[in-house]
């Protein structure tokens, strides 16, 4: 890596100092002497470099100027500089095009199941559009055992309308046998849970969303497991013994028992979900092995794996399943769940390798949540700028573009809820959020604010990932609210036709599947910036304030606006935007039409 300072020649320096700090090597420190190497304009020009072969992690440097004297005079702060591997060969797919995350037990059923043998004592909501049960039991838990009966032959059913839309990934929260609505406490990563379906079922959902151009992803939780799970075995409901019945269980070395068996490591401290052993090598192999969980449901027609909580997955897991992945279909993908920035996060007290290269393709992108957010609620668009600015200079180019976007999850309030609601309503009761709907006022606030939000969303680089439900409008404050189901027949059509047509331009215009990106101004409540690729450029300009706002950037001839098709042309080599409160334009260079030969 060649560095050059440029100070200006009036303050007299005489030479550069370029201080690296290899963190990967015991932070071993260099110094480079940044020699004096020409004139730019009224600027010198000092050069150093540092070789970076051989060397995957970070680097801090920072640089000091001297004068002829040898005393410094500018020094600067630490920077920081990630080193990757070039050579993994990251698919480019999942960035390009739209994901859609869906929580399987509330986005479509076609009948009332019957629980009647499942795992985990559940119980079935006769009316698709009752509340979720948030209160706690007679032991003062909330045991997530309510279910609504959302299927595989329901997602199935609407594979059309996600089609339409312009979904091209659909992440699935997890679809494996688990005693509780979420599933994120694993009961058996070999079965579909059954009030889901099949197998058999889940290769047939995958099929048929491959014809129509459509990949699937799953989600992966192989931190811990459910208490209620036939390898943990917590309860006795599975036949045969599991880590809780004691050291004869094939299961009972892949946990971590302080005291057997009413003591022993579970995620953040929650008896129903102990923490997996991840030094078990039986346990590693079955989730990595040639017929592992991971290779077998690829298999089985998958195209990728989410992993949560990656931070809770030691490096050499997290490459064992990136190899998994990469000897069982080469062009599937590995997202992880991060909510910092990954190329710097730590996690146990060391520097992850998330992105280095060999461990993850791309990372859930909160960060970018973060950011957005806070402009859409009135922060400066110049912090949304800065904040991903840093993002993209710290990342590898892959992970930039294959980041999983988003302005909500199953993790998260509802995006409208928390753009049209008053913050001091979140101090308010359980019973109270469980009720709370916007008013018509609020809601119409929020409407105009996630309009917003879904532009810049679908125009940045990364997937725009859509939370099921945001598109036509869904309310809800923290989880179960957040979790209701689907409203079909009672979805606010603007806001779906808004997002088809955002799906519609992130499917049809390269510049915005793969372009890069320059901002036109971030200035205030006024965010702009564009996407190019080769000869075509679509600009994003949004206004957030309640002033009207004033957007100019060089433009030659047309513009169309890829929201309403409408034509907008450039006067004198430039493109003028009057932005009134709250609004938003997507418009991009017209689409070639070939030629006729002759």
């Amino acid at each position: 890596m060649t560095f050059t300072l440029r100070p200006l020649r009036a303050e007299g320096y005489s030479r550069g100092v370029l201080t690296a700090r290899l963190e990967a090597w015991d932070n071993r420190r260099i110094e480079v002497a940044m020699a004096w190497t020409g004139l730019d304009g009224a600027r010198d020009m000092f050069t150093g470099s540092i070789n970076t072969k051989g060397y995957m992690g970070l680097i801090w440097y920072s640089f000091r100027l001297e004068r002829l004297d040898g005393k410094s005079g500018k020094e600067s702060q630490e920077y920081q500089l990630t080193v990757y591997d070039e050579n993994d060969r990251v698919p480019r797919w999942f960035g390009e095009g739209m994901a859609y995350q869906i929580f399987p037990d509330r986005f479509c059923r076609l009948t009332v199941p019957n629980p009647a043998g499942m795992v985990g004592g559940r119980w079935v909501h006769q009316d698709w559009g009752e509340e979720p049960e948030y209160r706690p039991d007679h032991n003062g838990e909330i045991r997530n055992r309510d279910f609504f009966g959302g299927s595989l032959a329901g997602i199935r059913a609407k594979l059309p309308y996600l089609r339409d839309l312009g979904v091209e990934t659909i992440y699935l929260c997890p679809i494996f046998e688990g005693p509780e609505n979420h599933r994120y406490g694993v009961g058996d990563y070999e079965k579909v849970d059954p009030m889901l379906g099949t197998r058999e079922e889940f290769s047939a959902l995958c099929s048929e969303a491959h014809t129509m151009g459509m990949r699937i992803m799953l989600d992966g939780v192989f931190n811990h497991t459910a208490f209620v799970s036939k390898y943990f075995n917590g309860d006795g409901s599975y036949p045969n013994a599991g880590a809780c019945q004691g050291p004869q269980s094939p299961y009972y070395d892949w946990f971590c028992f302080q005291h057997w068996p009413d003591q022993y490591t579970s995620w953040w401290g929650i008896y129903s979900l102990p923490t997996t052993n991840k030094n078990n090598p039986a346990w590693l192999e079955y989730i990595t092995g040639e017929n592992g969980i991971i290779r077998s449901w690829l298999r089985a027609g998958a195209d990728g794996w989410r992993l949560d909580v990656a931070d809770e997955l030691p490096d050499r897991v997290v490459a064992a399943i990136h190899d998994a992945v990469r000897a069982e279909k080469p062009d599937a993908v590995i997202i992880g769940e991060v909510w910092e920035d990954g190329s710097n996060k730590i996690a146990y007290s060391v520097r992850r390798k998330h992105i280095l290269g060999g461990h993850c393709d791309g990372l859930m992108n909160y960060p970018f949540r973060t950011a957005l957010v806070d402009y859409l609620l009135g922060g400066g668009a110049e912090r949304f700028r800065d904040s991903m600015e840093t993002l993209r200079e710290n990342y590898p180019e892959f992970a930039w573009y294959s980041a999983m976007n988003t302005l909500g999850t199953h993790d998260t309030m509802r995006i409208l809820t928390l753009l049209g609601e008053k913050s001091e309503q979140r101090g308010q009761s359980r019973d109270w959020r469980a009720h709370a709907r916007l008013n018509a006022h609020d809601r119409a606030h929020g409407k105009a604010r996630l309009a917003l939000g879904a532009m810049v969303l679908f125009a940045f680089p990364g997937a725009p990932t859509v939370y099921y439900g945001d598109e036509a409008g869904m309310e809800g404050f923290e989880d179960p609210f957040n979790r209701r189901t689907f409203p079909w027949g009672r979805e606010d059509q603007e806001l779906v036709a808004l997002f088809t047509a955002l799906g519609a331009a992130r499917k049809t215009r390269g510049a915005l599947r793969r372009g890069d990106i320059r901002y036109v101004k971030a200035e205030g409540r006024v965010l702009a910036f564009t996407r190019t690729l080769n000869e075509e450029t679509v600009l994003c300009a949004v206004n957030a304030g309640q002033e009207t706002e004033t957007v100019t950037l060089p433009w030659a001839g047309a513009a169309v606006d890829l929201l309403d098709g409408q034509t907008v042309e450039a006067e004198d080599g430039a493109l003028t935007l009057e932005l009134p409160p709250l609004t938003g334009r997507l418009l991009a260079t017209p689409e070639k039409k070939e030629t006729p030969s002759v």
